[in-house]
């Protein structure tokens, strides 16, 4: 199955969970065989261009289609940062699904080391120190397209000062491949 197609199936199981959980009709998904492959997703919520919830898994656990129901219910229901989506919201918000590759342990000296090891736009992080950690997908470098500025919020994210470092932290990456709504529909 082409590329594309596989991503118009994985956001209409997105979509699909968020509407039936909203007492919309359950969307029949594709029969698919590589749906029940594992496979580690995140799926984010926008309105308006603006984030509305992000959930995921970092690592492949459980059937692709099973991991984007999952994951667009907990984004939309389950978020910490925001409060359930409610039904009138629905029709403006948009789905995107990312299929995370394995993470790959990354190797560094430094934080300058570490930063300049990472390739803005291309790479999502992972960070742990500890009991912190954090993570932020490629999309990311959109709004943070500096890697200081990057690592400086993905800390702050865990819970760190913006300039925390120590040797002990463990950093890796992986990339996406990534399909939005308006990807088929025509929709911003």
């Amino acid at each position: 199955m082409a590329d594309s197609n596989r991503g118009k199936v994985l956001v209409g199981i997105a979509r699909g969970a968020i509407s039936e959980a909203l007492g919309g009709v359950r969307s029949p998904v594709s029969p698919e065989q590589w749906l029940d492959e594992k496979g580690a997703t995140f799926v984010t919520l926008t309105q308006n261009g603006e984030l509305r919830g992000c959930i995921g898994s970092l690592q492949a656990h459980r059937p692709l289609g099973e991991d984007v129901h999952r994951n667009a219910l907990a984004a939309a229901f389950r978020d910490p940062r925001f409060e359930p989506l409610g039904q009138h919201e629905l029709p403006v918000t948009q789905c995107e699904v990312s299929l995370l590759s394995s993470a790959e342990a990354m190797e560094f000296l430094d934080e300058h080391d570490a930063l300049s090891q990472l390739r803005p736009g291309v790479d999502g992080v992972i960070f742990e120190y500890g009991r912190y950690r954090s993570t932020f997908l490629p999309q990311v470098w959109e709004q943070l397209p500096e890697t200081r500025h990057f690592m400086a919020h993905l800390k702050r994210k865990a819970g760190l000062p913006d300039t925390f470092w120590a040797q002990e932290i463990r950093l890796s990456r992986y990339t996406v491949s990534k399909w939005r709504e308006a990807d088929f529909t025509g929709a911003y």
